[in-house]
């Protein structure tokens, strides 16, 4: 497998140019967000992902996390990493400076998990799940909870966890059936009993943190049925004393973990509480509005899930580089010079490489574009709060979808040592293939988006965003063609189309609009660099935007009859049909 070089000239001119990251310091909030500190901050976290990360990206495919005696354990290294981790400060960046955190700016904080997840993906789900257990906290937890757990979540000595899924619930959140039943008496007076089984939760049991917070949804005595009567819980691993010591383990365990295709480093627990009626939790927020402080955690994941798009693909396009450039098979077709070259000569070749450029980039510019308007928002914009709303689905789902294509394009590269374990080729698809799986599929997110996000102001939120990128695109045509197609979608879908025509297209629809985002902000990279705004890019950045605007985007404009189209073709056959 190939080193991971982090792509630090290229992560500073989207945080620059599609975050904004000079205007967000020039607010009191963000002060601190200097050049300065961003570069230190961009290129120190690069540095150690390479170094301490990435090294154990491969040994933890190979071995994986392994559950014995009811403890799961990682392979040697992953702890004193992750302490390097801890001990560096990289998990407080982006949280509040009340409880230990730096206080900068989101965007931030998005960058040290692109690099982290670059180099060993499976192993930066541990900081990405605590990250959001943080922001839960924060935004629905009491005084004393967050006294209690934020200051070692945020240091990263604790980890978290969320915990939605049970076997019969899937994506169903509504149908779950743990239940959580007061106390009345005792020490636990005023606290509640957790019973139940969760599935798929991530990083829910190891040893590199001295404690888990686990966050729990269950359902009260008496609660309504459906999402409207979940209220969530925390639970720790350990119980917390008063003066913050640890305590007993709490009644809770890993029953096993999950074999999957990839991330397998990552131990995805099947985690049981209350086997003996004395698994202690407290109720975070008010009772049955537990799914609406979840989706607090929700949100933040599904921005740091299309970030591992971003990742697996750069992760991805730098192994089938190095591989293209030292393979050496066949004379350049047409040359008089019969010598066999480099594949990376050949004309398909340079086609698939700069593709998997072009889409890790475009992904890149709309995650930090995303996480811009995130802290805008944070700052009391609520355009910009708005705006982020819509973009989460759009980097959730195509960002994701771009890990898997490029991480496939990385395969393909490789020819037949691509579908053989040693080159590591085939571990970045296997890896990159959960991503538009959890956090809510990718067709989820777009059912969201033609719902919800398309409902935002009556429409005109949406409309507003391809609005500015038709106004800015006057020198793309293809580009501006696009935006404005996205925009009769969007006009279509809310004063025409049934909600079963919109869910139809749902998916074609996130494709094109999500490509307009990021063609756009690739364009403002590339003017940027023409100014002078990163000489290192000038001769890279102007071919991958390029490529990305004459032909990833007419691609995109090429499904606007598939968003229109409409269910009625869908439900032609019936399913013993569709079976036969």
């Amino acid at each position: 497998m190939t080193p991971f070089t982090p792509p630090t000239q290229d992560q500073l001119l989207a945080i620059r140019v599609n975050a904004g990251i000079e205007q967000l310091a020039a607010s009191e909030k963000f002060a601190h967000a200097e050049s300065d500190l961003v570069e230190a901050i961009v290129e120190g976290v690069g540095q150690f992902a390479a170094g301490e990360f990435a090294p154990l990206n491969r040994i933890g495919d190979l071995e994986g996390a392994k559950l014995e005696n009811g403890v799961v354990r990682l392979p040697d290294g992953f702890k004193e990493a992750y302490e390097g981790y801890v001990e560096q400060g990289w998990n407080s960046i982006g949280s509040s400076t009340d409880f230990g955190g730096q206080g900068l700016p989101f965007t931030l904080a998005c960058n040290v998990l692109e690099n982290l997840g670059a180099a060993n993906m499976a192993f930066s789900l541990l900081p990405m799940l605590s990250v959001g257990a943080v922001e839960a906290l924060e935004h629905h937890g009491n005084e004393a909870q967050q006294s209690m757990y934020l200051p070692d979540l945020i240091s990263g000595k604790w980890s978290g966890t969320m915990n939605l899924t049970e076997p019969a619930a899937g994506s169903d959140v509504g149908a779950l059936r743990s239940t959580a039943e007061p106390i009345t008496d005792g020490e636990h007076a005023g606290k509640y009993k957790i019973k139940g089984q969760k599935i798929y939760i991530t990083w829910g049991d190891h040893t590199l943190a001295e404690n888990i917070i686990h966050l729990v949804l269950a359902r009260l005595p008496g609660a309504p049925e459906g999402t409207r009567g979940i209220s969530l819980f925390v639970v720790p691993k350990y119980h917390v004393n008063a003066d913050g010591s640890l305590g007993p383990h709490n009644d809770l365990r890993p029953v096993s973990l999950e074999h999957k295709l990839g991330i397998n480093a990552s131990p995805t627990c099947v985690m049981s509480y209350g086997d003996n009626d004395n698994c202690i939790g407290e109720l975070v927020g008010a009772e049955n509005r537990g799914l609406m402080a979840m989706f607090t955690m929700m949100n933040n994941a599904r921005i740091n899930v299309g970030n591992q798009g971003v990742q697996i693909g750069e992760r991805a396009t730098q192994q089938a580089i190095a591989y293209a450039i030292d393979r050496v098979q066949s004379a350049r077709a047409g040359s008089p010079d019969k010598t066999p070259v480099a594949i990376i000569e050949h004309p398909d070749v340079r086609r698939m490489i700069l593709r998997m450029k072009a889409l890790t980039e475009g992904a890149r510019a709309l995650l930090y574009y995303c996480a811009g308007q995130v802290d805008r928002g944070t700052l009391g914009d609520s355009e910009a709060r708005t705006r982020a709303e819509i973009l989460v689905p759009l980097l959730k789902a195509w960002g994701t979808d771009v890990g898997v294509e490029v991480a496939g394009i990385g395969v393909q590269i490789h020819g037949g040592m691509g579908f053989v374990e040693e080159t590591g080729a085939a571990q970045h698809w296997r890896d990159s293939r959960i991503a538009p799986i959890y956090e809510g599929t990718n067709g989820i997110q777009a059912a969201d988006l033609v719902t919800r996000k398309l409902g935002m102001e009556g429409g005109e939120a949406i409309l507003a965003l391809f609005a500015d990128i038709a106004r800015d695109a006057s020198g793309e045509p293809a580009l501006a063609v696009l935006a404005q197609d996205c925009a009769a979608i969007a006009q279509w879908m809310r004063d025409e189309a049934s909600l079963d025509d919109r869910l139809a297209g749902s998916v074609p629809f996130c494709t094109m609009a999500s490509v307009a985002v990021a063609g756009w902000q690739l364009m403002k990279q590339a003017e940027a660099v023409a100014a002078g705004a990163a000489p290192a890019l000038l001769e890279t950045k102007p071919v991958t935007a390029r490529f990305f605007l004459d032909r990833i985007v007419p691609e995109a404009a090429g499904l606007k009859a598939s968003a229109t189209a409409g269910a009625e073709g869908l439900y032609t056959l019936s399913p013993e049909a569709l079976a036969s």
